[in-house]
């Protein structure tokens, strides 16, 4: 019987962390990890705007940050072909879905900004996908997400709004909606049989009621206690002056994260529920299955000084349960740390398995099965 899947986010640390002790050096060792903690699908960087435009080219990838531990902290070299073609046989060996995203990281010649049009971002995903059934490994494939939190500047600096000035989580202008609308049916036109989406994040879920998704087959959307009420966590951890992927950041979580948890827990706790509850009725409203691969609790964290993991998976625990109990969920992760570079999150093995049990054992929504992403999720 078809139950609920547990995800875990690798995004483009599969390929830029093989450096010795960087945790991705043997994917063997790492997709073995996987199964024994009871997931059943990775969702990866598939670098599409890269591998259309060359894709045996040894490309020269810029940091995106040096703070966090998704990814390298300085410019890597990575080769995608046949690499790419490579990890997809490793995961269908061990029966491990992979969803493909991508957070369209900046090369040295900067390719993906050429995608400004829908018509760009659908070929590069069609020249990827092409690769991908060339080796007969399309049905190691989960679902396409075509942008990683679309339209964040971040990940989707090639897009220009309307205003302009709407980046993260204003996917709902005009604009946005025609762009998606338009990539995924020139993708779909050529191979009719994926789960398409763009990912996002943020507070204003609302617009899954207002705004026709129907030509998305599931809704993947990040949420963390710690963006909730306008990034209240945060504010009162404080704000770094260079900004949120800095070590100042994590000295300000180190200095003050703890005491602003514990002395009002109850009540970020019930933020992160009321959070969780929400998104999951207008999900349902929209008529699409939830995904999430990013979420429960932190949204930047790692193994450092006066920063346990302890209160960080509790919040996470919290987040799965929630989420099942509201039966949306078609694909779940457990945190956006559940990966071998976060020793002090990854090693609790027992942990992983007691939520990927929860997940396993939630209801499937009825929607998954009206979709390709019901068929993407089975095994045949």
């Amino acid at each position: 019987m078809l139950h609920p899947l547990a995800i875990t986010m690798w995004d483009f640390s599969w390929i830029e962390r093989r450096w010795d002790g960087a945790g991705f050096e043997d994917w063997n060792a790492a997709l073995d990890g996987v199964k024994e903690r009871g997931y059943d699908a990775v969702r990866i960087d598939a670098f599409p705007h890269l591998l259309s435009q060359a894709p045996e080219k040894e490309w020269l990838l810029l940091p995106v940050w040096y703070s966090n531990d998704w990814g390298s902290p300085y410019k890597v070299r990575v080769r995608l072909f046949p690499a790419l073609i490579d990890f997809l046989k490793a995961c269908r060996a061990r029966r491990i879905k992979v969803a493909l995203s991508s957070w369209f990281r900046e090369d040295a010649d900067n390719v993906r900004m050429a995608l400004s049009t829908p018509q760009a971002m659908a070929k590069c995903w069609i020249d990827t996908l092409r690769l991908i059934a060339n080796a007969g490994l399309m049905d190691t494939i989960l679902y396409v997400d075509l942008c990683n939190e679309f339209p964040g500047d971040f990940w989707s600096p090639y897009f220009r709004n309307d205003p302009p000035w709407m980046t993260w989580s204003c996917w709902h202008t005009d604009a946005a909606m025609d762009y998606m609308r338009t990539a995924i049916a020139l993708v779909r036109q050529e191979y009719p049989d994926l789960p398409y989406c763009f990912s996002f994040d943020g507070e204003n879920t609302h617009f899954y009621r207002e705004r026709d998704l129907s030509f998305f087959d599931l809704a993947e959307h990040h949420i963390w206690m710690t963006k909730l009420n306008k990034q209240q966590f945060y504010r009162e951890v404080g704000q770094a002056k260079d900004g949120r992927f800095t070590e100042e950041a994590y000295h300000l979580l180190a200095d003050h994260a703890l005491d602003v948890y514990h002395n009002k827990e109850d009540y970020w706790k019930q933020l992160l529920v009321d959070g969780i509850q929400t998104l999951a009725a207008d999900a349902k409203a929209a008529g699409l299955p939830l995904a999430t691969t990013e979420c429960w609790g932190i949204t930047d964290y790692k193994d450092f000084p006066m920063l346990p993991w302890g209160w960080v998976k509790d919040l996470c625990a919290l987040g799965v349960e929630t989420a099942c109990q509201t039966g949306q969920w078609a694909l779940m992760a457990t945190s956006n740390f559940a990966a071998p570079q976060f020793c002090g999150m990854w090693r609790d093995v027992a942990w992983h398995q007691r939520l990927t049990t929860m997940i396993h054992e939630a209801p499937l929504p009825p929607e998954a099965e009206k979709t390709a992403l019901g068929r993407a999720m089975r095994w045949e």
